[in-house]
């Protein structure tokens, strides 16, 4: 492709007719004749070669362990609005994302109009519950709905024990010793970092912001940490227990290894992080049509 043919130098694709995400590993990405250009080392899921990568028919690029990249590619994604994040394998971490991302901020204001107004927050937090608590609930009020929360976390940890034959005393973490945690409780801290980090990367992506959470709000990424919790049941746990397990049977495992290596396997087998990008959409009524990833 030569540079600026046929005005592909500045032209810019709606969101809406992009692609979504794309994973890179260990390689080099690199500018040539004006195309993005991937030169993979080879890491299983791509052989080494050298990739095309259509920047323009992309919302966010994903880059994982051992990429290095040139100053030219940030260039050519900017002007493009190609956004581009720092990730752990299989998205299990979240380092850092510019903020470049979808080409409009519709879902970004809508988000700060509900937060704005304390009872469109308030109604926020509610459908949040709504949707963990698998019902509509019967109250209204918050302190009253994060002990019904509560309740069911509770009953969930211990299904979750029995279905995997795992000894539960409870959820217990001390953040001034952490050392001192049990094995089985580190391993839902782990998975929940996977599960964080992923929310992570799904809000960078849609361009909402993450400090205006509504059940979360002390945190800057306040709103990342809500997505992240209406995932807990059918990701969170079920990775933690299942990799626990795994490390009781086979003590050679490193706990934090073993929990990250399923989380990643299960997040792009699952598609969870789009899955919360819908979410996302749903929650502030957007949808393709107003150019969204």
């Amino acid at each position: 492709m030569l540079r600026g043919r046929l005005g592909l130098e500045t032209a810019r694709i709606p969101h809406a007719d992009r692609h979504g995400l794309v994973w890179l590993s260990r390689g080099q990405l690199i500018v040539a004749d004006g195309t993005l250009q991937f030169c993979a080392s080879g890491n299983g899921e791509l052989s080494s070669g050298v990739y095309d990568i259509p920047y323009q028919g992309v919302s966010l690029l994903l880059l994982g362990p051992g990429v290095s990249l040139t100053h030219d590619v940030l260039r050519l994604c900017a002007r493009h609005g190609t956004g581009i994040a720092a990730v752990g394998d299989n998205g299990t971490r979240m380092y850092t994302a510019p903020p470049r991302g979808p080409d409009h901020s519709a879902m970004a204001r809508r988000q700060a109009v509900l937060w704005a107004d304390p009872d469109s927050r308030i109604a926020m937090a509610i459908a949040m519950y709504a949707i963990r608590l698998g019902e509509a609930p019967p109250r209204a009020d918050i302190a009253a709905l994060r002990g019904m929360e509560g309740a069911r976390v509770r009953e969930m940890y211990k299904l979750m024990a029995r279905q995997y034959g795992i000894p539960w005393e409870g959820r217990r973490y001390n953040r001034n010793a952490p050392e001192e945690t049990s094995p089985v409780n580190m391993a839902v801290n782990h998975a929940a970092v996977a599960t964080r980090a992923a929310a992570e990367i799904a809000v960078a992506a849609t361009a909402t912001i993450p400090q205006l959470g509504f059940i979360h709000e002390d945190s800057s990424i306040s709103f990342a940490l809500d997505i992240a919790d209406l995932f807990r049941d059918e990701f969170t746990l079920p990775i933690a227990f299942q990799g626990y397990k795994r490390c009781v049977e086979d003590e050679s495992l490193s706990l934090e290894r073993e929990v990250r290596r399923l989380a990643g396997a299960s997040m792009r087998r699952q598609g969870l992080i789009p899955a919360m990008i819908e979410r996302i959409k749903e929650f502030f009524d957007a949808h393709d049509s107003r150019g969204h990833p």
